[in-house]
């Protein structure tokens, strides 16, 4: 039982360690991607003739640096909208700074930039507002975009997400300028003026196209019966195809098990051949002579058959030794005349 309790105690303790680990970790993610801050903060409100888009958690930027964050945004006077939102304590807002509502990116985030004019103006008092005379609406990009339109089709994605970008930035005053814009515009619309001619081939080539294929309906038409046809039978002769397959398969099998049982001798019967052959290639000279001698000595041959079915022969030389009792051997020496060994 004892034993039973000290187990229990070590996951009791791997238990707490591993949820206040796990615990801490989770609390430094979401203070990483919050980008949340501990220190104090000022509360201030904004009025805007429209804030469309702006919602609680919003950034409140100055020159790009995020200092706040949007609180709430409510109606007032049934036709303004007043955001409050909140900033470091150390960021200190005067009488002459500027709200504007900006794109925070192309899907449709928004941001509040605040603008610190420089002067002599009194500083803001936590809890004040900022006029609506010194705040400006984001800007309607579907009205913007909208009037770009016919441009946008003609572009490559590339091209219009550039131009949009460009768009965006010129608009709400941020880096961009409006020479940058006209230079892209400019550009696109150069390199659609330099390829007039291009496309004015293509369309041209593509009514000759489509001219031959009206000329040709009949015989498209029958084409594609034909071809319905074909592939009909084929699906009709699927089974047959595919048993022939099969068939063929199975005599590859059995061709293969043929050559392999006379690979061994086969192979032998290539290596003489091949000697054969260098032979032959050694010795072509005196072939090629044996072969033009042959037919005159096929004649000569074929002249001792003329008087029947049968060979005449010679005995034109005949040389030899007889051996007599006692050792005694006698040379003996036949010769005929040399007329009638010549068989030409």
């Amino acid at each position: 039982m004892a034993l039973l309790d000290k187990r229990t105690l070590n996951d009791l303790i791997k238990l707490v360690i591993f949820i206040v680990v796990t615990t801490l970790a989770t609390g430094v993610l979401i203070v990483t991607i919050g980008n949340l801050s501990f220190q104090g903060s000022r509360d201030y409100q904004a009025e805007f003739v429209d804030a469309t888009g702006v919602v609680k958690g919003d950034d409140v930027r100055i020159a790009g640096v995020r200092v706040g964050t949007v609180s709430d945004v409510a109606i007032i006077d049934r036709n303004r909208a007043m955001v409050s939102f909140s900033v470091e304590e150390t960021t200190m807002l005067n009488e002459a700074t500027t709200a504007t509502i900006r794109y925070r990116n192309l899907v449709g985030q928004r941001y509040i930039a605040l603008d610190q004019q420089v002067g002599d103006a009194e500083v803001l008092q936590e809890g004040d507002t900022i006029p609506v005379d010194q705040t400006a609406p984001a800007l309607d990009l579907t009205v913007l975009f909208n009037g770009f339109k016919p441009l946008f089709e003609a572009l490559s994605p590339d091209d219009l997400n550039k131009l949009s970008y460009e768009v965006v930035q010129v608009f709400q005053g941020e880096g961009g300028t409006l020479e940058s814009l006209l230079s892209n515009t400019a550009s696109i619309t150069s390199t659609l003026a330099a390829r007039d001619q291009v496309i004015g081939d293509l369309i041209t080539n593509l009514n000759t196209v489509l001219d031959n294929l009206a000329d040709r309906d009949d015989q498209l038409s029958d084409l594609i019966t034909t071809f319905r046809t074909f592939v009909a039978g084929l699906n009709e002769d699927r089974e047959a195809i595919l048993g022939s397959l099969d068939q063929i398969s199975a005599l590859s099998v059995e061709t293969a098990g043929l050559v392999e049982g006379i690979r061994p001798p086969f192979v032998e019967d290539i290596k003489q051949l091949r000697r054969f052959a260098t032979n032959v290639a050694r010795g072509k000279g005196e072939l090629d002579r044996a072969l033009q001698v042959l037919p005159i000595k096929l004649e000569k041959v074929g002249r001792t058959a003329i008087y029947g079915s049968f060979f005449n022969f010679y005995l034109c030389n005949f040389q030899g030794k007889i051996r007599l009792p006692g050792n005694l051997s006698v040379p003996v020496n036949f010769d005929t005349a040399a007329a009638r060994c010549d068989l030409g």
